[in-house]
């Protein structure tokens, strides 16, 4: 059975990305797994009253779970299985143990708060998570809702896709949302020959199955134009391959990864794929 992990902290960011996995999660028939990790605040710490104990705090995220829990069973109209869990720790580090102890279909965050302390907190998180975590994950922005998944968008430069691209991952995903696959080379010096470049021939052959569409664009910055093509395009879900070497090591740069996953207004789908 899928399972799709969608983590909160109870922001208006986190609750937004819990409405889009819970509707994933009935449209692929899975089931939704609700998670919150609590990090113990140092002590003196001003972000907790002194007047309130770990325990205090527990109870009440756990009765926030129960009450989000019962609210998604009624907005479903029960067709949900839903599952929830509050977890102490490092976010990323039980994010982690959790998803080798799930094996999830994919992991949903929302991709910003709407305050300056969310999007600090809630962002440096999300972002830290596309750039690690190794199993699929969306980050959903604060306007973006599910509806249907019909156009998926592959930015990918033609450097080394045979050990780097993943095909298997992209074509299950594809074929579970019956999603038509665009695939977008973005070069700065406007140079891609799809005919005579091996290694863009040797995608085509891979990609064949899915019958995509090739896009071939120039643009200067290149996160930028990735976001300006899935937004004229209407792309429903961007795909980007954070660990790959070119183009998708670049955009794990600090100041791209940013821009792509917090700024962007299309849903952004991270897949790992670890080169041997």
């Amino acid at each position: 059975m899928k399972t799709i992990i969608v983590t909160t902290d109870f922001s208006t960011a986190a609750s937004n990305a819990i409405n889009y996995a819970a509707d994933m999660a009935l449209a692929l028939k899975a089931d939704l797994f609700l998670l919150h990790v609590y990090q113990i605040p140092v002590a003196g710490s001003p972000e907790v009253p002194i007047a309130f104990s770990d325990e205090d705090i527990l109870h009440d995220i756990k009765m926030k779970l129960i009450i989000l829990k019962q609210r998604l069973i009624q907005k479903t109209e029960g067709q949900l299985n839903i599952e929830t869990e509050v977890r102490i720790g490092s976010f990323f580090s039980e994010l982690e143990i959790v998803c080798e102890h799930i094996k999830p279909y994919t992991v949903v965050m929302g991709s910003q708060g709407t305050t300056a302390t969310e999007r600090l907190l809630f962002g440096g998180h999300t972002v830290y998570a596309m750039k690690h975590l190794m199993w699929p994950i969306i980050t959903v922005p604060p306007t973006a809702s599910f509806s249907a998944i019909k156009k998926i968008a592959l930015a990918c430069n033609f450097n080394t896709v045979i050990d780097t691209v993943p095909f298997e991952e992209i074509n299950i995903l594809a074929n579970d949302l019956n999603a038509k696959v665009h695939i977008v080379n973005i070069d700065k010096r406007g140079i891609a020959n799809a005919e005579t470049d091996y290694e863009s021939v040797e995608l085509l052959k891979m990609m064949k199955p899915l019958n995509p569409t090739y896009h071939f664009i120039t643009n200067k910055n290149i996160d930028e134009g990735i976001i300006d093509f899935a937004e004229r395009n209407k792309i429903d879900l961007l795909i980007v391959l954070p660990r790959r070497r070119g183009l998708l090591k670049r955009l794990v740069h600090k100041s791209h990864t940013k821009q792509l996953v917090l700024h962007s207004h299309v849903p952004v789908m991270a897949l790992h794929y670890e080169i041997l």
